[in-house]
């Protein structure tokens, strides 16, 4: 029995490509403070990973062949995936609202995925008094979960705020300025050539989720130094600290991150990280510093914030393996070439 709503027919209409162009349609309108936590979002929670995992004929044996680790479906994080936004702080009211457009929602009206999330974000906006730039970026964020999620489970969450007041009653402004703010090097630090310190953020809501790093070093070596908190008890996948980390040689992809301030600061992607971090299916750009790197990798000259998903896996060559098949034309008996008849036919 289909128990699909006509929102999640309209929603399951677009696929990875379609969301795409959406997000590059939705990036001009969202607030600077979550422009780039946005993008990261949509990187932590690929939708084409989720399609192969729902269309294996083995599910359990794909998840281990792509050596997935951690928790990477929305199903179990619809109300936490997103707290590194600062729209989570608006969750409840979001939520509220997606649900309402879900029910209220006229496939016959031929609305756009873009201006359907621009028509929620303005909803809310107007009830809350805020932004509406502040409320565009969580937004896009509940259209996806609810087509990962589905709606069933996306009801079903509570829709509570994952931060304490302290850290919500921040403004956009002073989280930007705290994410560009750099370590001062003590009297005379601007003559200072070596010995830098830096101080990178893992969780820009917690005030004690920060750990502090020599220059050059990369950021998953400083927070192996990081002994603050029993780090295996809270994820099995952190042995050496925040970041999980097991080669460190980008052989693994274990300590993938998302950088929400301070890319600059970071070297530029290598040959390898380049290479690698696309095979994992991470990301797949051109750009020196992108949102996402491999925290073993990524070498910095100056404080950086990062957040740190709480999965990892393998999954960029299966992925583009299940695309080539699907691409690949099909080649009727009767459109043989020459040679094909040539190899097939037997020799007198």
């Amino acid at each position: 029995m289909n128990t699909e709503t006509p929102f999640q027919t309209f929603l399951n209409q677009h696929d990875e490509e379609a969301w795409s162009a959406t997000l590059v349609t939705l990036l001009r309108s969202i607030h600077e403070v979550d422009r780039n936590a946005t993008q990261i979002w949509f990187a932590f929670y690929p939708l084409p990973l989720l399609r192969a995992l729902e269309q294996s004929d083995d599910r359990e044996k794909l998840v281990q062949q792509l050596l997935l680790q951690g928790d990477y479906e929305l199903k179990h994080q619809v109300d936490t995936s997103h707290q590194f936004l600062y729209g989570h702080r608006f969750w409840p009211q979001v939520k509220q609202a997606v649900e309402q457009h879900a029910d209220s929602f006229n496939q016959t009206a031929r609305v756009s995925l873009a201006d359907q999330v621009l028509a929620v974000a303005h909803s809310v906006a107007q009830q809350l008094k805020k932004d509406e730039s502040l409320l565009v970026g969580i937004t896009a964020v509940a259209f996806m979960t609810v087509q990962q999620a589905g709606m069933a489970a996306f009801q079903a969450a509570p829709g509570t705020i994952g931060i304490d007041s302290k850290h919500a009653k921040k403004s956009p402004e002073q989280i930007l300025r705290e994410r560009a703010k750099d370590d001062g090097q003590g009297l005379l630090g601007f003559l200072r050539t070596v010995n830098k310190q830096w101080t990178i953020t893992f969780d820009e809501n917690d005030s004690g989720a920060k750990y502090r790093l020599s220059e050059a070093q990369d950021l998953a070596w400083g927070a192996a130094s990081d002994h603050s908190r029993d780090w295996r008890a809270i994820d099995p996948r952190r042995g050496e600290g925040p970041i999980p980390v097991e080669c460190r040689s980008a052989a693994c992809g274990t300590c993938w991150v998302g950088v929400l301030g301070g890319a600059a600061k970071l070297a530029d992607v290598g040959a390898r990280e380049g290479k690698k971090i696309k095979e994992f299916g991470y990301i797949d750009t051109a750009e020196p510093k992108p949102l996402i790197r491999l925290a073993c990798q990524a070498q910095a000259y100056g404080a950086v914030s990062v957040v740190i998903p709480p999965w990892n896996g393998q999954f960029g060559k299966y992925l583009r393996s299940l695309k080539e098949k699907e691409n690949a034309p099909i080649v009727q008996p009767d459109e043989q070439t020459e040679s094909d008849r040539a190899i097939s036919e037997p020799i007198n």
